[in-house]
């Protein structure tokens, strides 16, 4: 650890806490907005690849753990401060990606949703690079992350094109 990390217990635990509570609130955020997703989305003419609706909530709860916990390491190794950068990219894709699912399932605008989607993916990719260089086990803990997102643009893609007029 630097002499700008959190060398003490109780820094941590709150660092761990504010993490955890910022990215799990982006979480509700978007979660607010799908409460009749798995409607929605069975209405919608999908491609056979495509997901129940049961897969994305486990799959979501297990992404947003990794990534708060990623950003928790980049925060413990180097501090707040030194960490200025890359958590500011980490928070403007957790906005994105809540803006997500408004734009998709509460709003149905596909063409939006698309766009917010793929400056997501470059995001993420941007944030996972950035946490690598600070801590590259949190760059990995991303990668699911940014696999993830990589399949939903391609989902979102093909749904929206599939469903004229719908989205």
């Amino acid at each position: 650890m630097t002499s700008q990390s959190l060398d003490s217990l109780s820094a941590m635990i709150v660092a761990f806490a504010i993490v955890f509570v910022v990215t799990f609130a982006a979480a509700g955020i978007g979660a607010a907005a799908s409460v009749d997703a798995g409607r929605f989305y069975l209405a919608l003419n999908r491609p056979a690849w495509a997901p129940s609706p049961a897969v994305f909530g486990p799959v979501w709860t297990i992404l947003y753990t990794l990534i708060a916990l990623a950003a928790f390491l980049v925060v413990r190794e180097v501090g707040w401060r030194l960490a200025l950068v890359p958590l500011a990219v980490y928070l403007l894709q957790l906005a994105l990606n809540a803006v997500w699912t408004w734009l998709f399932f509460k709003w149905h605008l596909g063409g939006a949703a698309f766009l917010d989607i793929v400056v997501l993916l470059v995001l993420v990719a941007v944030t996972a690079r950035l946490f690598w260089g600070v801590r590259p086990l949190a760059g990995v803990l991303l990668l699911p992350y940014l696999g993830w997102v990589g399949f939903a643009t391609v989902l979102t893609w093909s749904v929206w094109r599939s469903n004229p007029g719908v989205l």
